[in-house]
């Protein structure tokens, strides 16, 4: 196996799932501010837990634009604006987390039946495969 992942990688990923979980649910039930943060707090400690705090600052370190849109949705949702929040933490996620696009288009071909759908030539997809 060409990566394999430890105990705390592995608690990351829970996090991080979790997290996702947190914010759709969050959106379901018209943006509650408590379950949108919580749902912060946990990407934020699972993304510090799989790639490590020294690659997790230098993430927010080198891409500026990115990490100002974040905090400024996650105080945003603080201060009880969440509609403005969420949109502005996803512009925020999109932005600090592009280089990662590459690899989560080959994870998501290699899903089995999620992958074989995604290639289908009707839903054009198929031209972004790396």
């Amino acid at each position: 196996m060409a990566y394999e992942l430890d105990e705390q990688k592995k608690v990351g990923l829970g996090l991080i799932g979790f997290g996702i979980f947190f914010t759709f649910l969050a959106i379901m039930l018209f943006f509650d501010r408590g379950l949108l943060a919580l749902a912060n707090i946990l990407l934020l400690a699972g993304v510090a837990l799989l790639l490590g705090l020294r690659s997790t600052l230098q993430l927010f370190k080198v891409n500026y634009k990115g990490t100002i849109s974040f905090m400024l949705g996650l105080f945003l949702i603080f201060v009880r604006w969440p509609v403005v929040g969420i949109i502005v933490e996803i512009y925020g996620c999109i932005i600090l987390f592009g280089c990662f696009w590459p690899s989560i288009k080959v994870f998501l071909f290699q899903i089995p039946v999620f992958g074989w759908i995604l290639q289908y030539p009707a839903l054009l997809l198929d031209r972004f495969r790396s």
